[in-house]
C-alpha cells in the first residue's frame, strides 16, 4: 500500500512540474505575441504619416513622381504584411524607399525650410524609436520563448502543446544595405 501510495505521489508531482512547465511556455507564447503587437500599432502610426509626408514633399518636388509612387507602395506593401518575417522584409524596402524621398529634401531647400515637412520628418523619427525599441522587446521576448521550448526540460513539455519555433522581426541584409547605402540625387 504504502508503494502505491509513494508512486501516487511521484506521479502528482511530476504532474505539478509538467503543468508548471506548459503555463510557463504559455505565458511566454502570450507575450510575445503581445510584443508583436506592440510592434504592429508602432508601424500603423508610422504608415499613417507617410501619406501626409508624401504630400507635403509632391507640393514642392511633384516631378518627381518615381519616388513618391514607390515610397506609397512600399507603404501599402507593408500595411499588407503580416508576420514577423513578411514584416521585416516589408519594412525593409519602406525604410529604403523613405530614405530616398528624404534625400530628395536634401535637393529643395524649401522643402526643408517647410514646418509641416520637418514636424512631419521629426515624428516619423520618433516613431521610428519606438518601433526599435518595440523590436528589441518583441526579439527578447521571442528569444526567451524559443530557449524555453528547446530546452530541457519544456523541449519535453512543447509539443504536447503544439508549441513550436516563433520568427524574429529582422530586416534582411539586402533591405537593409539598401537603407544604410545614400541614395543619389540626379537633376
Amino acid at each position: 500500500m504504502s508503494g502505491l501510495l509513494l508512486l501516487l505521489g511521484v506521479i502528482a508531482v511530476l504532474a505539478v512540474i509538467v503543468i508548471a512547465i506548459y503555463n510557463r511556455i504559455v505565458a511566454l507564447s502570450q507575450r510575445t505575441d503581445q510584443a508583436f503587437a506592440d510592434v504592429d500599432v508602432q508601424l500603423r502610426q508610422r504608415h499613417d504619416l507617410i501619406p501626409n509626408l508624401v504630400e507635403t514633399v509632391k507640393g514642392y518636388a511633384s516631378h518627381e513622381k518615381e519616388t513618391l509612387d514607390a515610397v506609397i507602395s512600399a507603404r501599402n506593401a507593408a500595411a499588407a504584411a503580416h508576420g514577423p518575417a513578411a514584416q521585416g522584409a516589408a519594412e525593409g524596402v519602406l525604410g529604403a524607399a523613405l530614405g530616398r524621398l528624404f534625400a530628395l529634401a536634401e535637393a529643395y531647400p524649401d522643402l526643408k525650410a517647410n514646418t509641416n515637412f520637418l514636424e512631419l520628418q521629426r515624428e516619423l523619427s520618433d516613431v521610428e524609436n519606438k518601433i526599435a525599441a518595440a523590436r528589441r522587446f518583441f526579439n527578447n521576448a521571442v528569444q526567451e520563448y524559443n530557449t524555453s521550448i528547446k530546452q530541457v526540460p519544456g523541449n519535453f513539455v512543447a509539443p504536447l502543446g503544439g508549441f513550436a519555433e516563433k520568427d524574429y522581426f529582422e530586416i534582411p541584409e539586402a533591405a537593409r544595405a539598401a537603407m544604410e547605402t545614400a541614395p543619389e540625387v540626379k537633376f
